[in-house]
């Protein structure tokens, strides 16, 4: 089979594998849970969430660009380790962070992260430091 012949049947069985494993249908509400997994992002903020213990909660927060400015979040924190177990975390230079908790026992506790600007050269940012933050009940 000639390169091009099998780079072609490459990717139309990668296509046809995305199709049948990526196919998730998003709620109307901010947060999606797929396969016992509660993600929540940037428009959470302020939210309640329902949780069961034995899943897991994903937070992907993303940085954002204003006018010469880019806003970026600290690593997240979950205010009670007993209710939300830390699995994993991470922040990038670009200003990202994410964790993933495993919901590990009944109760209810806040996961956090602060915005932070960073200004480009020339540009003066704000002196507010903003807080996002959720509330998880677990049952």
């Amino acid at each position: 089979m000639g390169t091009a012949k099998w780079s072609t049947a490459l990717g139309a069985a990668g296509l046809a594998l995305a199709a049948t494993t990526t196919t998730v249908a998003t709620p109307a509400s901010a947060h999606a849970l797929r396969a016992g997994r509660i993600v929540l992002t940037n428009v959470d903020n302020g939210r309640t969430i329902p949780a069961s213990v034995g899943g897991d909660l994903e937070v992907r927060l993303t940085h954002y660009r204003e006018r010469g400015l880019t806003y970026t979040w600290t690593a997240l924190n979950s205010s009670d380790s007993a209710v939300l177990g830390h699995r994993a975390d991470t922040t990038n230079p670009a200003g990202d962070a994410s964790a993933v908790y495993r919901v590990a026992a009944a109760g209810t506790a806040t996961v956090s992260a602060q915005r932070h600007c960073v200004p480009d050269p020339g540009n003066l940012c704000p002196l507010i430091v903003e807080t996002w933050k959720a509330t998880i009940q677990v049952t």
